[in-house]
């Protein structure tokens, strides 16, 4: 409340022309919200703001230009910091790319927050930090033990947002996603998310490669589940979240067998997958407690498994205007 008058909430939306970012978007325009974006389209891409020209502040910037980043802070309330280079085998293969945008591109978010006097940040924080824990579901309280360069980076990220707020006041929260599926997931690179590229490719009458045995378990997470943790986290009192840490999934485990089965099964594909060698830096199991967020700000997964894929499966079938696979 400034003088008597509400002023409208305003959000910087880092990587908005990703996935997580633009269905984030979506979801505070909706809100009638304020919302600006920056992206530099290096994983991002611009159909993924399709309708939402002229309803947000579209910024290209790089996260590894401070200046451009230090600008599009100002005027801000709140930041979702979901910009990164978000891959374990390109971090593998190339670690110093991954290294600016997701440890430098970090920094400078802080550093442009806390200039621009942003009220609290909410930071894209990886379920990769645990690393194979020996005891599953991975609680908040557990050691990290990140194996690839990006999980380093990604927890690198968390434990400056807690020192911000720490040192400087700045109210952070860290989210750890894990395996986020959903709508406008990108499928075209080496790198893309496994369930967007199983769904293309059984659309298109192709059996995918399962790298390993395909027994790995993961907590897979649908999209709506993250943004609806986002919008929460933003809002919960400084007290319970600041400086902290939460598990943001479904608090399940599919392996990737089973998902292979339901996929299948959705799309009417009869073939079995091919597999290939395990992934360097690939965790084999990993499920989230989920309490955490639950008790501090009320998260709860709104969207199951099978619904998400289910919802999945039906917008690449729309977007890729593909024919059903003939059975």
């Amino acid at each position: 409340m400034f003088g008597g008058i509400h002023r409208m909430a305003k959000y910087l939306i880092t990587g908005i022309a990703g996935f997580i970012g633009s269905s984030l978007a979506r979801a505070l325009v909706e809100r009638g919200e304020e919302v600006r974006g920056v992206d530099n389209y290096l994983t991002g891409k611009p159909g993924n703001l399709a309708g939402l020209n002229g309803l947000i502040d579209f910024r290209e910037a790089d996260l590894r230009d401070a200046a451009a980043i230090r600008t599009a802070c100002e005027g801000v309330d709140y930041i979702l910091h979901m910009g990164a280079l978000p891959s374990v085998p390109l971090s593998v293969k190339n670690p110093e790319p991954s290294h600016r945008c997701n440890v430098d591109g970090t920094f400078h978010v802080l550093e442009g927050a806390r200039a621009a006097g942003v009220r609290r940040i909410i930071y894209a924080a990886s379920s990769s930090a645990y690393g194979d824990q020996p005891v599953l579901p991975s609680k908040e309280s557990m050691r990290p033990m990140p194996i690839s360069p990006y999980a380093v980076q990604k927890l690198a990220g968390e434990y400056y947002m807690s020192s911000y707020w720490q040192v400087y006041g700045l109210e952070t929260v860290s989210l750890r996603y894990f395996n986020v599926f959903g709508p406008r997931q990108g499928v075209d690179s080496p790198y893309s998310g496994v369930l967007a590229k199983f769904i293309q490719q059984m659309l298109e009458g192709t059996p995918p490669t399962i790298f390993g045995t395909g027994e790995q378990g993961r907590d897979f997470t649908y999209i709506d589940n993250i943004v609806s943790a986002n919008l929460l986290a933003c809002m919960a009192p400084a007290e319970k979240v600041a400086g902290k840490v939460f598990n943001t999934a479904c608090g399940e485990q599919n392996t990737l067998n089973e998902m292979y089965r339901l996929l299948a099964k959705l799309i009417g594909f009869d073939r079995p997958p091919l597999y290939g060698p395990p992934r360097t830096g690939d965790i084999l199991n990993s499920q989230a407690d989920i309490s955490a967020a639950a008790e501090a700000f009320g998260y709860r997964p709104l969207i199951g498994v099978k619904e998400g894929l289910q919802r999945t499966v039906e917008w690449y079938r729309e977007t890729l205007k593909l024919p059903a696979v003939s059975r």
